[in-house]
Parts: structure tokens; sequence; C-alpha cells
């Protein structure tokens, strides 16, 4: 490991100069306050719609509204499942008497990363991973790299490290504009305010026999983590894209062309059952910790972890195969 920490600095000093960090910020300071802006006028316009803001109000109504589009013929199935989902979530909150979405900083947080993990975060990732090797290739340092005293495989591993430190922070960063951004405007207060987890989908049906509580605290914890991973898996798949093309705007044009693919498939793959074992719609890790329909029927926290380790695996595989026995000096 002594060998591979000046390796892992460099790579560190490259992505800091070439400032995709910064965009990175720079995007977040734009949209967060966007996206808050546009929930504090959802629950200004619902506030003014119900007169009140007691959540139970507003809850039932919601419920009415989705039983009377039920008896709708052109309804299709897929809707009356996710509203049948829908349905058993509010009437257990009800029951319960726990708010799901109580307006402060906190909650805002985490409902962001929960909407976001399926394409913006990892669009976020490609862009900063897109160009970690095809940009030695465009600048000719290439050989420079390859032809020092240093094993190939402890080159790339430099990378990799790099760019999951810098997952890392991008996780990080997220969790920290949204509550300070959503904070100023909803309120920095809800971290111990419980939260219902534990939901499963069974067949059409959402089972909550085995459902608890948890602090809100915990349960960033708990969702952050789970977004992490398949964020790791982006970034390895974006570094291999980034070693099989040597054209920095072709490997991130094909990850976006991915990742938008995905979040296309997964409102059409219904009936597509193979397209589970694509890792694009197997980022949204987040909605098996709070029980949301799967895209495609069948998929499972466990078989999403593990097709995401798959593909995580294969994609190192080949870009280690490859940036080994690459010539770069013809």
């Amino acid at each position: 490991m002594s060998s591979l920490y000046p390796l892992i600095q460099n790579e560190t000093i490259k992505l800091i100069k070439k400032r995709r960090l910064l965009v990175v910020v720079l995007i977040l300071l734009v949209l967060i306050p966007m996206f808050t802006y546009a929930q504090y006028r959802v629950s200004a316009e619902r506030e003014k719609q119900f007169g009140t803001s007691n959540w139970r109000i507003e809850a039932e109504q919601r419920l009415k509204d989705m039983t009377n589009r039920m008896s709708s013929p052109r309804i299709s199935e897929d809707w009356k499942k996710y509203m049948r989902v829908e349905m058993t979530r509010i009437e257990y909150a009800l029951e319960k008497n726990v708010n799901p979405s109580t307006p402060n900083g906190v909650t805002f947080t985490r409902e962001f990363m929960k909407n976001a993990l399926s394409l913006f975060v990892p669009l976020l990732i490609a862009v900063v991973g897109a160009d970690l090797v095809s940009s030695e290739h465009s600048s000719g340092t290439i050989k420079l790299l390859l032809t020092r005293p240093v094993a190939r495989w402890k080159v790339l591993t430099s990378k990799l490290i790099a760019l999951i430190m810098f997952v890392s922070l991008i996780t990080f960063l997220i969790g920290l504009v949204s509550y300070v951004v959503s904070g100023t405007v909803f309120g920095f207060h809800g971290w111990g305010e419980p939260v219902l987890v534990g939901y499963r989908v069974v067949g059409d049906e959402l089972s909550t026999a085995d459902v608890y509580t948890v602090a809100q605290w915990k349960f960033i914890l708990m969702e952050y983590g789970l977004a992490w991973y398949p964020l790791v898996v982006v970034a390895c798949i974006t570094l291999m894209v980034s070693v099989l093309v040597r054209s920095t705007a072709a490997g991130m044009g094909i990850m976006l062309a991915t990742l938008i693919a995905g979040t296309i498939l997964s409102e059409m793959a219904s009936s597509w059952t193979s397209a589970k074992y694509l890792f694009m719609l197997n980022l949204s890790t987040i909605d098996f910790l709070t029980g949301d329909l799967p895209s495609i029927p069948g998929l499972t926290l466990t078989f999403s972890l593990v097709v995401l380790t798959v593909w995580a695996v294969g994609a190192l595989v080949a870009a280690y195969t490859v940036f080994t026995k690459r010539d770069v000096l013809n």
C-alpha cells in the first residue's frame, strides 16, 4: 500500500486540477435550490388546497382519489399495482400515525437522494470519471505513465481508489448541500422523527408484517450507505469505458446514453424480465428500503446487489486486462 500512496496522491491531484469536482458542486448549488423551491411551492399549494397543514387530511384525500381512479377502465394494470402498493403504505402510516413526508431539511435530504439515485447522481459520477484513462491518451501522457518502473496494475488501482474516494466525497456533498439548502427553508429539525421501514413487496401486494420504525438519522445512514454501493459500481464501469475508449467525449457519451437508457427502460420494461440483469435497472437500491414497487417483477435487494457486484467485477476484469496488456508504444 505504501507504494500505491504516491500514485493515489498523484491521481487525486489530477482530479482536483481538472476541476470536475468544482463543476459537480456548482451543479448541486444550482439544482438543489431549484428543487427546494419547487418542494416549497408544492407544500404551500397543498396547504392552500386543504386549508390545513395536517398531513392526515391530505393522506386521507389521496386515498379517496386513488380509490376513485382504481375504478377507471382507462388505468393500466401496472398503474393499478402501483396505486395498490401506495394505498397500503398510506393506510399503514395513518394507522401508526407516522407522517411519511414531514416537511423539514432532513426529509428533503432523504427524498432527494432517493429520487436522484437512478440517474442524476450516476451522471455526476460519470462526469468525474469518464476521462480518467482516456485523457491520458488525448494528452499523450499515457506513454510516460506506462513506461515508468511501476506495475501497470498499480497505476490503474491508484486511479480506481482515487475515483472511489471522489464517489464517497460526492455522496457526502449531496447530503450536506441538500440539508443546508433545504434546512434554511423547511428548518433543520427532524433527525429524531420516526420513519417506517421493513416493507416488502410480495407479488403485487405490499406486506407490512415486518415494518418497524427507526429514527430518521439512522434511516439517512442506511439510505446513503445503500446509495454509495451502486455509485461505486457506476464508477467501476466508467473506469472500464475510459480504458476501452480512447476518446473522452466518446466515453462520456457512452455512459450518459447507457444511464439515460436505463431510466427509459425502467418505465417500459415491466414485461421484459431479462432486463433485470442490466446494471442500470438495479441502481435504485433505496426503493427496497422503502418498499417501493420494483420496475421489474421479482427484483429484490439481494438480487440487485448481486447483479451490481457481477457488473463491477466484470468491468474491473476487462479494465485491468486491457490496461495491463495494451501496446502504447505503437
